[in-house]
């Protein structure tokens, strides 16, 4: 049971973490070219945070509002 406030927050952190890290991930593609170490950390950073906006998604489908 969490606060609609709490889960305004989840829900703005699990857009930021899918949309920053698929950003992060595309621009790491294209460093890979000039920098190869750099790109590749950024690729594996940004597809972590995607991977754990995604699983945010699913904790959000599983907790309800206190007022529900």
């Amino acid at each position: 049971m969490l606060t609609s406030k709490t889960i305004s927050r989840l829900e703005n952190t699990i857009w930021f973490l899918l949309y920053g890290g698929l950003l992060v991930l595309v621009w790491g593609l294209f460093t890979q070219n000039v920098d190869d170490d750099l790109g590749l950390t950024m690729v594996v950073c940004g597809g972590a945070a995607a991977a754990l906006g995604a699983v945010l998604i699913y904790v959000r489908s599983r907790v309800r509002a206190k007022n529900e």
